[in-house]
């Protein structure tokens, strides 16, 4: 196995050699090998520099002991938001990230542009309902407000259906008075536009979407449920896209006063040392071993919950 690994480590020092530096992605493109043993691989050698992009940030996981850990996953971060290249040529790979920083950057913009996009024609379509004086805002999280949305094709969940990377995340909060109607009407234009886009060719994007009132936003601060706690996070990481900026800010406040920051602070920095250990496992694990037992470890989890 040891000259296995060897004979892999010289094939990528020879590739990168030939190509520049490359993305984990790109890499597994060029090798028949399974994605953690070629992070193994890149991760040891004392030839290759693997150079990590962007921001790690807290995502809740039931599979994990306390939930916390951190995203993107080992394998989303070497696939999609690391540059290996060579030690000995720094100034390729430094190119290399500034090409894929660029790159993540413009996905990122489109995405929240298209989000902005369809909740301003949600409001025109919805206007005999949507008064100027509604409380409501369009909160949108994710891997949009870090800036680390991507684009590679991937499954939607119910449908099966390819879709272009890093879905749309979207809470929708209203005053407690807003009626059943107003309520269920614009979950109906929601719902409509999620399967526009998910099916329009030159889009196929998801929105994954949830419509709330402020009485619903009060009950998940209890923080005493790993649903509410999902809930809790993602308002707490999100950005306003649309809407009332005063309803917007109040909820920011009360995650504030109900200690809902810290407590999310607290479980990132458990986060961060879940990832330090996973990582320090995985680097000397058994594949075969780690297969079978451990590789939670490695893949993506799924914070679909608050919006099911």
């Amino acid at each position: 196995m040891q000259k296995m690994a060897v004979n892999l480590e010289d094939r990528i020092i020879a590739h990168i050699q030939h190509t520049g530096p490359l993305t984990g992605s790109e890499l597994r493109a060029s090798f028949n090998e399974e994605s953690l043993i070629l992070w193994q691989t890149c991760l040891r050698s004392p030839k290759l520099v693997t150079t990590r992009i962007g921001t790690r940030y807290l995502r809740l996981d039931s599979r994990v002991d306390g939930f916390a850990r951190l995203s993107p996953s080992i394998l989303r971060e070497f696939l999609s938001y690391s540059v290996i290249g060579l030690i000995a040529h720094p100034h390729p790979v430094s190119q290399k990230v500034s090409e894929v920083t660029a790159h993540i950057e413009r996905v990122s913009k489109r995405k929240f542009d298209l989000a902005y996009s369809i909740v301003s024609n949600l409001r025109r379509q919805l206007c005999g309902i949507w008064k100027d004086n509604l409380q409501i805002c369009f909160i949108i999280a994710g891997d949009i407000v870090y800036n680390m949305a991507h684009n590679v094709p991937r499954p939607e969940r119910s449908t099966g259906e390819l879709v272009k990377g890093s879905d749309m995340d979207l809470v929708v909060v209203l005053e407690d008075s807003a009626s059943d109607d107003v309520i269920k009407s614009l979950d109906e234009a929601i719902y409509s536009e999620k399967y526009r886009v998910l099916t329009s060719p030159a889009l196929r994007e998801e929105i994954d979407y949830i419509v709330k009132r402020m009485s619903r936003v009060r009950e998940q601060l209890q923080f005493d449920t790993f649903k509410r706690m999902i809930a809790c996070k993602i308002l707490e990481e999100g950005r306003l896209l649309y809407g009332s900026e005063n309803l917007f800010f109040d909820i920011k406040t009360l995650l504030n006063t109900h200690w809902i920051t810290a407590k999310l602070a607290e479980l990132e920095q458990k986060a961060q040392n879940f990832r330090k250990n996973a990582e320090e496992y995985l680097l000397d694990a058994d594949p075969e071993k780690a297969k079978k037992e451990s590789l939670y470890l490695f893949y993506p989890s799924e914070e679909s919950e608050e919006f099911e």
